[in-house]
């Protein structure tokens, strides 16, 4: 089993925490992101671990770990980040987006899943959500999930919170064919998308396109993806926001409503 993090973003909305190092590197409760997700994993005995790298990748320096780089993390977005380590699809591979920290209980919900495709979502998010938003549908998306538990709709806008039963945090594991029917499916899109229109995303151009656009590109190729379900237990550090509610929190003790970081 091995492990892609994708740690290539600058992390604007983080300013000025960012302005002199990339996001993963950001200490929260005394620890960077990307430790708390290494520890975690090494935790759980998983130790082939590959970060992909992009902004200020100077500073990102981390033992017995496997580097990819991004080299043009300006102009692309997650997709273009997780095939920089294309070279380890070859296995069993948890990817994991570089900006959240999670409890080893989560991880361990995600290695039990014996689907090709599984992908971690929070049935309790609007509880999480409605600490860091006053609006609990700004900056979340749809994931519509049927009665077998596979995911139908991710990623999209919306205007109704009943188009939200989970949200996706940025954690899913791909075994089997997946990796397969991974790289058939993108280098399939990418070459579409020399027309000139992105298939994936028709607003974007196709460099730019989100993990969520590649995951529910596939839902509308008759793949599925199953969702494994979890109730918080993991942060998302993404704004300045984020970073002054949850130290707040944890001057106080009330950080255990979301999350137990000794089960990190």
């Amino acid at each position: 089993m091995k492990i892609i993090i994708l740690a290539a973003g600058k992390g604007q909305r983080l300013s000025p925490l960012t302005d002199e190092k990339p996001k993963c590197m950001v200490k929260l409760f005394g620890k960077s992101l990307l430790e708390w997700q290494i520890d975690v994993f090494r935790e759980l005995n998983i130790n082939d671990i590959s970060v992909v790298t992009g902004y200020k990748k100077e500073l990102i320096s981390i033992n017995n770990v496997k580097f990819y780089h991004n080299s043009d993390f300006e102009n692309t977005n997650m997709v273009e980040t997780l095939f920089c380590a294309e070279k380890e699809f070859n296995d069993t591979i948890i990817v994991s987006y570089g900006d959240i920290i999670f409890e080893t209980s989560v991880l361990q919900k995600l290695i039990e899943s014996k689907e090709e495709f599984s992908i971690i979502v929070d049935k309790k998010w609007k509880k999480y959500w409605e600490i860091r938003n006053e609006d609990p549908l700004e900056d979340a998306e749809s994931l519509r999930i049927d009665e077998l538990g596979y995911i139908t709709s991710i990623g999209q806008k919306v205007s109704n919170i009943s188009e939200i039963q989970a949200q996706y945090i940025g954690l899913m594991k791909f075994q089997g064919d997946a990796t397969n029917i991974i790289k058939k499916f993108y280098f399939e899109m990418k070459e579409k998308a020399k027309s000139g229109n992105n298939p994936l995303n028709s607003n974007i151009p196709f460099e730019k396109s989100y993990m969520t656009d590649l995951l529910y590109g596939l839902i509308k190729k008759g793949i599925k993806l199953k969702s494994v379900h979890i109730e918080n237990g993991w942060l998302e550090l993404d704004t300045m926001n984020d970073y002054k509610i949850y130290n707040s929190m944890n001057k106080i003790d009330s950080l255990s409503k979301i999350i137990d970081l000794e089960k990190l």
